[in-house]
């Protein structure tokens, strides 16, 4: 394993909820990104948002890690979720809401 992959998994793995991003939380860098994590934000989960502008190996890293093209990439518990699209519909349709009860990720707002 490279040590991109390396580092990437050992994000995944150490936090529960994981967004590698464009930008920060605070600031989102790009449409899809603050997409996310206003989502994320909406059903009151915490999360670690990876800012893949300051790390171009991690940029590109992640892409083959999750053989996914496109970023923001969610991760919960180890387990690729999807990007914007995906987690937008999943929200919608409150099956989001749901995963992340399933597996006991903790919600502060009314999800």
């Amino acid at each position: 394993m490279s040590d991109v992959a390396s580092r990437i998994r050992d994000e995944v793995i150490n936090n529960e909820v994981v967004l590698f991003m464009k930008g920060t939380p605070v600031f989102p860098q790009c449409g899809f990104s603050a997409a996310v994590v206003e989502v994320l934000d909406h059903v009151g989960v915490r999360f670690k948002g990876i800012n893949v502008l300051l790390d171009p190996e991690i940029r590109e890293g992640i892409k083959s890690y999750s053989d996914w093209p496109t970023i923001p990439q969610l991760y919960v518990k180890g387990e690729f979720i999807g990007g914007c699209d995906i987690i937008r519909e999943m929200f919608s349709t409150g099956e989001l809401q749901q995963l992340l009860k399933e597996k006991g990720i903790a919600l502060s707002a009314a999800a």
